[in-house]
């Protein structure tokens, strides 16, 4: 997938990660289910603080449209599940630190940290339908309205 300029409407290979709740996560076990993969750069960051706080907030919408949110970064689990507890997710977050689940979508990039050149996660998302098919990406987002863009996205295919 990664090698292609835009994987939409194909079909996400299945990969396994480990998650939040000592759980691992697999894509074929949310088959049937729309499934949002949020790509973020880092835990407890202001833009990462604010666009998590916005899912969790409208998590209950994004259930009712029969979707499922996982946040996913480089940082370790333990890392996660203190993120995940200060801000309340009901939501899980998978740890990617050796960047295959992040390479497989094609999300690192170089990036300009205080003019310095440094590597690090693109924030993305992305939206896979029930079988397991990309329908919708976005790439290099800004936080502001995002969630609430990909909520009206969800819905309509709901």
């Amino acid at each position: 997938m990664a090698d292609t300029p835009s994987a939409v409407n194909l079909i996400v290979p299945d990969f396994s990660a480990p998650m939040t709740g000592e759980r691992t996560f697999t894509l074929e076990d949310y088959r049937g289910k729309t499934v949002v993969l949020y790509f973020y750069p880092k835990d407890n960051t202001p833009g990462c603080t604010t666009e998590s706080m916005r899912f969790r907030d409208l998590y209950p919408e994004f259930q009712r449209a029969d979707a499922e949110i996982f946040g996913i970064s480089r940082d370790s689990i333990r890392s996660h599940e203190g993120f995940k507890s200060k801000l309340e997710m009901p939501f899980d977050l998978i740890s990617d630190p050796d960047e295959t689940v992040c390479n497989l979508f094609n999300v690192m990039k170089m990036k300009n940290m205080y003019g310095k050149k440094v590597r690090g996660i693109e924030r993305s998302t992305f939206v896979i339908d029930g079988a397991g098919k990309l329908v919708k990406e976005w790439r290099g987002v800004k936080v502001p309205g995002h969630v609430d863009e990909i909520l009206e996205f969800v819905k309509a295919l709901a």
